[in-house]
């Protein structure tokens, strides 16, 4: 089963999103981001099979626990050129740090599929991705440029979210230490 690891936003941040992520769905087709619930990946999507969820449960559940809550500030949109639209999420020790630890704890168990990641970690929250038409990107953009949205939030876990063959759900969340 596909699983990946994240920050899931709070319901209110989550409805709206799924506001824009509908707006896009409507204007251009896209489905693909209202699979999900609002997030920001720390670890992209892996193969877990099912009999080693408890094991990563297990290395998890102590990870966080080790952690701080911390705040996270959405600030206005951002793009991955001509494919990905979503909200910016300022840059922040605390979640480049947890995101790090994250990393290396998983790859140093050496028990799960986890891949080092290659690219400089970009937090977001994606409005639209992969379905987004290159030929439809600039209108879509044009939209979401003259939109204004701040909002924070505290981070106070982390999720291990699991594709069940149509959408991605939260299969368990790992409180931080309060």
């Amino acid at each position: 089963m596909l699983h990946f690891i994240a920050i899931v936003a709070p319901e209110e941040i989550n409805q709206q999103v799924l506001q824009w992520k509908h707006y896009m769905k409507k204007h251009f087709q896209c489905k693909v981001a209202l699979k999900s619930p609002a997030h920001i990946t720390l670890i992209p999507p892996f193969e877990l099979p099912d009999s080693l969820q408890t094991e990563m449960q297990e290395l998890l559940l102590p990870f966080a626990s080790r952690r701080q809550s911390f705040p996270i500030q959405l600030k206005n949109f951002a793009a991955f050129k001509p494919r990905v639209i979503y909200v910016d999420v300022l840059p922040g020790e605390p979640l480049n740090e947890l995101k790090t630890a994250l990393e290396t704890t998983l790859l140093q168990s050496n028990r799960f599929p986890i891949k080092k990641e290659d690219r400089p970690f970009h937090p977001h929250v994606t409005i639209a991705n992969r379905d987004l038409r290159k030929e439809d990107f600039p209108l879509a953009w044009q939209h979401f440029q003259q939109i204004n949205y701040e909002a924070s939030f505290i981070a106070g876990a982390i999720s291990l979210l699991r594709h069940n063959g149509q959408v991605w759900e939260i299969a368990c969340s790992f409180p931080f230490n309060n």
